[in-house]
């Protein structure tokens, strides 16, 4: 988790000297165990978590909002699993929303080792509303939710301007799936989505795809990064239009009949 603080903080700084308004983060930016053990052990309040205290401190100092995944212990005491949560800490360095993964990840995939995140992780039972920010109204989602589009269809309803998919793809679903399903959620949701993505090894059976990525309500890239670890990690710079937006949907009205 230091290593990946110092990591984030690279970030930060890019993103200070570039003028932005708000960071945003892959799911899962403090650990991915190698292990559901070293999962569990490696989970901390955020209180006691020097990942998001660290964070916290930046956002203080840059008065900068930052969007993170991060794992957060479950609410039982006996649990073997945590959580995967999705935390805004706001300009002032406080913790202002949480928003927990809804669909567990569980697949078995040809040459990939099998993956159950259920066997660890627990699953929330909230889609949250969107939220003001800086740079819009924001709705979250996490990695796997993304093949869910109602979740995507309900923050549209509930007036989000972005979606959020921080994310660690699989390098074999990234490949098939990635590009197609976030440029749909942009297409017919006609919000911008932000999804920044996990790249590379991290342990000897896991690997993440990469291609963060930010695509407009129209479905155009605006932004992309590539699918190799760098030495040290890469900033994608987007500017959020909200007229690209209004475009979007004078151009092709959505009236919904449900």
């Amino acid at each position: 988790m230091v290593h990946n603080l110092k990591q984030c903080r690279v970030v930060i700084q890019k993103a200070v000297a570039a003028g932005a308004r708000a960071v945003f983060f892959p799911e899962a930016s403090d650990y991915i165990g190698s292990s559901p053990a070293e999962s569990l052990s490696l989970c901390k309040p955020v209180s006691e978590s020097p990942f998001v205290l660290g964070l916290q401190e930046d956002a203080r100092k840059y008065s900068l909002p930052i969007s993170v995944g991060v794992h957060e212990p479950s609410d039982d005491p006996k649990s073997k699993r945590i959580k995967n949560n999705l935390l805004w800490i706001d300009e002032k360095g406080q913790i202002a929303r949480r928003y927990q993964k809804l669909h567990m990840f569980d697949i078995e995939l040809d040459g990939v080792p099998k993956i159950k995140e259920s066997d660890f992780v627990e699953p929330g039972n909230k889609i949250l509303p969107p939220f003001d920010s800086v740079i819009g109204k924001i709705g979250e989602a996490i990695c796997f939710d993304l093949r869910f589009p109602e979740i995507a269809l309900s923050l549209k309803r509930q007036g989000a301007d972005i979606i959020l998919y921080p994310s660690a793809f699989t390098v074999p679903t990234g490949k098939a799936h990635w590009m197609p399903l976030l440029r749909a959620r942009a297409i017919e949701c006609q919000t911008y989505i932000i999804a920044a993505a996990q790249v590379g090894p991290h342990t000897e059976k896991r690997t993440s795809y990469g291609h963060s990525v930010v695509i407009d309500p129209w479905g155009e890239v605006v932004g992309e990064l590539g699918g190799e670890k760098k030495d040290e990690p890469e900033m994608l710079l987007a500017s959020i239009d909200p007229e690209r937006i209004a475009h979007a949907r004078r151009q092709i009205p959505l009236p919904r009949r449900t």
